[in-house]
């Protein structure tokens, strides 16, 4: 599903926020992407989202090279990605339903098949009885459900967050954590960006440690995977 092969991104000035990092996530798969602040961990989501483009190497998501990908190519590859961030980057001049219809108003699908999907979104994070509530007078980790839902509703293959439980109490962000591995049960592949090394160990699943912009340890690693096929 996604693989990086020798990718280093340099910004201007000389800042290397990566260097020659390489993996392979297949399909339907759940990991943890962990490191210290300023590691890289975000750099590297922004880079599979084309938020960002490598300075070398090849990222290669669903068999789709995308260091060939043109601009006017990335809101299609985007339809399969759905992106959680820390802070919701929601919309508080509107209710929770038009928050989380976004994504399918943006791809112009019609009313009733929205509202179907959004209604489905909320009920998976719980939020079902909030459609007309408006974001501001929910809690942060009603919020950060509400993200999860947009970020969900257009049933995307990939779900990338990028430290979805940076503001939560502990119980509150393993709730969140169960959700994504809920959702990876049903076959999406999810990659999630966090610092909470004791919530991680207790999710038990594979883990990329990233260093200064490069791998540490890397729980994915199979000899030979970067020759397989996504």
């Amino acid at each position: 599903m996604i693989r990086f092969d020798n990718i280093s991104k340099r910004y201007p000035g000389g800042f290397e926020a990566l260097s020659r990092v390489s993996f392979h996530l297949p399909r339907g798969k759940l990991a943890y992407l962990t490191g210290h602040s300023g590691a890289g961990k975000s750099t590297l989501l922004k880079l599979i989202a084309l938020i960002e483009r490598p300075s070398r190497g090849q990222i290669i998501l669903d068999g789709v090279n995308l260091n060939n990908i043109r601009n006017k190519r990335i809101p299609q590859i985007r339809r399969n990605i759905g992106i959680i961030f820390q802070n919701h980057h929601l919309l508080y001049d509107r209710p929770v339903f038009d928050n989380v219809a976004m994504p399918l108003v943006i791809q112009g699908y019609r009313h009733r098949e929205t509202r179907k999907r959004v209604r489905a979104a909320l009920d998976q994070v719980g939020l079902l009885n909030k459609e007309k509530v408006d974001p501001i007078t929910l809690s942060g980790g009603e919020q950060q459900r509400v993200g999860i839902a947009r970020a969900i509703v257009h049933k995307p293959a990939l779900l990338l967050a990028d430290e979805p439980t940076g503001n939560l109490d502990p119980e509150l962000s393993r709730e969140i954590m169960e959700l994504f591995a809920r959702f990876n049960l049903f076959g999406t592949t999810v990659l999630i960006a966090s610092h909470d090394l004791d919530l991680i160990k207790q999710m038990k699943f594979p883990t990329i440690s990233l260093n200064k912009g490069m791998i540490e340890s890397n729980d994915l690693l199979v000899p030979g995977s970067l020759g397989q096929a996504v």
